[in-house]
């Protein structure tokens, strides 16, 4: 079995650029990609803050650059999700469904999922009207009634693109102010499509059987119960950090998120660094996971080096 340098676990922002900068320097690494090749940016429109883009860019077309860089520069690809690592001992090991990789470093990059909001009916309806990605399926709920809840930049940005499909979209947030930034509360806020339900939450969803058609509504101050039209209903309340894999492995907050040493990307582990949304959940932005996959990359070229090469 050959033994490789190092092996990054994610291909989003964070594990991209820790390739570019592994690739540079001659480590030759190897990156797992993750069944969500490209990570959440994948699932993204327009990406209107990432410098270098006056213009904006498409998500998806921001990450299939960052991975050509990464190839130009000898990164190599391996695909799906690692589901076991052993990093006990050196070489360490990582499996994925397929293979079995061993690695005198690793970079774990594997970022975060959409946190689902735990409501009845939101399993039964999973893909018949709830949705995690209103770029996947904004489209499907065109001139339709649509529901989204969440109160941060994540949800508003749901809203915003879901205005350019649906007759109407109604945020659903349990406070009475946002907790998005300024310019995105600006924008929900002017959209004529758009109503804000504020000190709310959603108790439930409802459906025909075969889809959606509304939700239930309470009102966190009064305790009164509505029913609300709905045939797509887009949850954005947040993200669980991707690390399953590591549980028992690599020591987590209570969150799941990765710990890492002050602001290196030193885990508790010597030789295995951590990069991104898998350990950040304050910023959880596309250049702050790109900026810690390439300390996370520099962190890794100098440890491998204080080894012997």
């Amino acid at each position: 079995m050959d033994l490789h340098h190092v092996v990054i676990v994610g291909s989003g922002p964070a594990g991209l650029t820790a390739a570019i900068y592994c690739a540079r320097a001659g480590l030759e690494p190897v990156v797992v990609e993750g069944l969500l090749a490209g990570g959440q940016l994948v699932n993204t429109t327009d990406v209107e803050n990432y410098p270098g883009f006056p213009e904006g860019i498409q998500g998806p077309e921001l990450m299939d650059r960052f991975r050509k860089q990464a190839e130009r520069f000898g990164a190599a690809f391996v695909p799906g999700d690692v589901v076991r690592a052993d990093f006990s001992s050196r070489p360490f090991a990582v499996w994925t469904d397929e293979r079995e990789l061993r690695a005198r470093a690793v970079i774990v990059a594997t970022g975060a999922s959409p946190r689902p909001l735990g409501v009845e009916g939101e399993k039964e309806y999973a893909g018949r009207g709830v949705s995690y990605c209103a770029t996947c399926d904004g489209f499907f709920f065109r001139g339709k009634e649509i529901v989204v809840v969440g109160g941060g930049d994540s949800a508003l940005e749901e809203a915003l693109f879901l205005a350019r499909y649906g007759s109407r979209v109604s945020v659903i947030h349990r406070r009475d102010a946002f907790r998005a930034s300024k310019i995105m509360a600006e924008r929900v806020l002017r959209s004529p499509k758009i109503e804000v339900v504020w000190s709310s939450v959603v108790e439930g969803v409802a459906g025909d059987g075969r889809k959606v058609t509304e939700v239930r509504v309470r009102n966190v101050e009064t305790g009164a119960v509505s029913t609300r039209p709905c045939a797509g209903f887009f949850v954005a309340i947040g993200h669980v950090p991707n690390t399953a894999a590591f549980r028992g492995v690599l020591p987590a907050d209570a969150a799941g998120y990765l710990e890492v040493h002050g602001g290196s990307s030193y885990t508790s582990v010597d030789g295995v660094f951590a990069a991104g949304d898998v350990h950040d959940h304050t910023y959880r932005q596309a250049i702050t996971a790109a900026g810690a996959g390439c300390r996370a990359a520099i962190d890794c070229e100098r440890w491998l080096e204080a080894q012997g090469g």
